[in-house]
């Protein structure tokens, strides 16, 4: 996922990124050519935020894109600073639209291969975190059978009174 701050334009890297198709990346914001239309967005809010506060906003993938996409789903998690914690959970279902057409088009196969490689490295950071989750809960567990569950180990439950 990548974060996205509201004073941050959404074209600012495309010309970092894809320096070749950078003019194409920036129509996408404006009705000339190609362009992006939010269908529709579905917000779980998890808790009620009052000001001050700052949030962090992050987006993925939610499949990955071939040169047929015509729409794609982004999945959104909204972080509050303030409280350390998920603030929002969001679908967002985005349409590529052709305005000179007046209709639904695919992506551009610039666009394809740019989602395809957020796609891939979406995958290759999932894999490696779960790998590492995966390492802290064996660490964990031998832990936990290296203090608990020897043979001499003793439970302490407390007492009400200290003597």
């Amino acid at each position: 996922m990548s974060p996205t701050t509201a004073t941050q334009r959404p074209d600012a890297s495309a010309g970092r990124i894809n320096p070749a198709n950078k003019d194409q990346w920036s129509e996408l914001w404006t009705p000339k050519g190609d362009g992006l239309i939010l269908r529709s967005i579905r917000t779980d809010f998890k808790f009620p935020m009052k000001w001050p506060d700052r949030v962090s906003v992050y987006h993925k993938l939610h499949t990955e894109p071939t040169s047929t996409t015509d729409s794609f789903k982004l999945d959104v998690i909204v972080l509050s600073e303030r409280h350390q914690r998920p603030a929002a959970r969001c679908v967002e279902d985005i349409v590529v639209y052709n305005y000179r057409n007046a209709k639904k088009t695919p992506l551009r196969p610039f666009m394809v291969q740019a989602f395809r490689e957020t796609w891939k490295l979406q995958e290759e950071a999932k894999r490696h975190n779960s790998e590492r989750v995966a390492s802290m809960l064996e660490r964990v567990r031998a832990l936990e059978r290296d203090t608990w569950d020897r043979l001499d180990a003793k439970e302490d439950l407390g007492s009400v009174s200290r003597t």
